[in-house]
């Protein structure tokens, strides 16, 4: 990771060994690190990836090396930590647009919405747990001010994430595919 400023996401995974023996077989800095240089201190950490239910958890070793989305693969879940800087007010939507093509999801994309420009839509079951800091969840018609320790239950639907506060915020996201 070449941001000081991020504060990488150990990630320990497990198997059993030929004998039926659990053991770590990875513990270290997740290596899936995007980053948005319209935000400065802003990382998303993919941590695993699953392409079906129920997920197979016998000789899984590693997904990171699976299609890169801000949406979980069909049947599918992700699990990632963002780290969230506070909000710029100088990015163009220009740069908001090609921070979605970079994650491999600008259909997702809604911004020029004006109502914030990250604005996102995924079909997905997100379970959300803010980590650190504060972040405010912006929907269409309202905003929720959340602090370390609160979670969120995002059943789609329109959102972005907006820190309004002077330090970094850290969130733990659990996406499921889900139906519309």
């Amino acid at each position: 990771m070449s941001n000081p400023s991020i504060k990488p996401t150990r990630r320990i995974v497990t198997v059993e060994d030929s004998d039926g023996t659990s053991i770590a077989c990875a513990d270290g800095p997740s290596p899936d690190v995007r980053t948005d240089p319209a935000r400065p201190g802003f990382a998303s950490t993919r941590i695993w990836l699953t392409e079906g239910t129920p997920a197979p958890i016998v000789g899984v070793r590693e997904t990171l090396d699976l299609a890169h989305s801000l949406r979980p693969p069909s049947e599918g879940s992700v699990c990632r930590v963002l780290t969230i800087p506070p909000d710029t007010d100088n990015v163009t939507e220009g740069e908001v647009r090609a921070y979605f093509e970079t994650m491999g999801s600008p259909d997702v994309c809604r911004c020029g919405d004006g109502t914030h420009p990250y604005m996102q839509c995924t079909d997905s079951l997100d379970f959300c747990i803010v980590l650190e800091g504060e972040i405010t969840l912006v929907l269409d018609m309202e905003e929720v001010s959340l602090k370390a320790e609160d979670t969120v239950i995002l059943q789609g639907g329109n959102h972005a994430w907006s820190n309004r506060s002077d330090r970094s915020c850290r969130l733990f996201i659990s996406q499921h595919d889900g139906t519309a």
